[in-house]
């Protein structure tokens, strides 16, 4: 019979600390609680409305400054949606962590989410959020 020996915690601590997040635990309501402090700006719901910042409902897969019912994009996004850009999780976390880095004449004043956990718990939260949305058109 196999029994867990205290050798194997390093090995999987050290799976959780890879590069990307390779082997890191989403946690889809953890993600949902760190998601609270975008909610002062960003709604996160099935209807056309926006916040200060557009609705993030379906956002994971979706081509940036493409939502149509929001018209305040910056230059730097809407540059970046005509050019491609597609919010997957590598860009959402790259996005998130320093929005600045990604965007340096961008409008959003959130300076970024620093904690890796929290990082992949609220990108968890947004891809459950995404998977509820439906497909959205291809960009013309």
């Amino acid at each position: 019979m196999f029994r867990p020996t205290m050798m194997a915690a390093p090995l999987l601590i050290g799976l959780l600390a890879l590069p990307g997040g390779a082997a890191r635990a989403q946690d889809v309501a953890a993600g949902q609680r760190v998601f609270g402090q975008c909610r002062a700006c960003h709604m996160v719901d099935a209807s056309d409305r926006n916040g200060v910042g557009p609705n993030l409902y379906g956002v994971v897969g979706r081509r940036a400054a493409s939502r149509e019912s929001y018209t305040r994009y910056s230059a730097n996004l809407k540059q970046l949606g005509s050019e491609g850009y597609v919010w997957t999780e590598e860009n959402l976390r790259a996005y998130l962590a320093n929005p600045k880095a990604v965007a340096p004449q961008g409008s959003m004043a959130y300076a970024g989410l620093r904690n890796e956990q929290q990082l992949t718990d609220v990108i968890a939260y947004m891809k459950s959020v995404t998977a509820a949305a439906p497909a959205a058109a291809p960009p013309s």
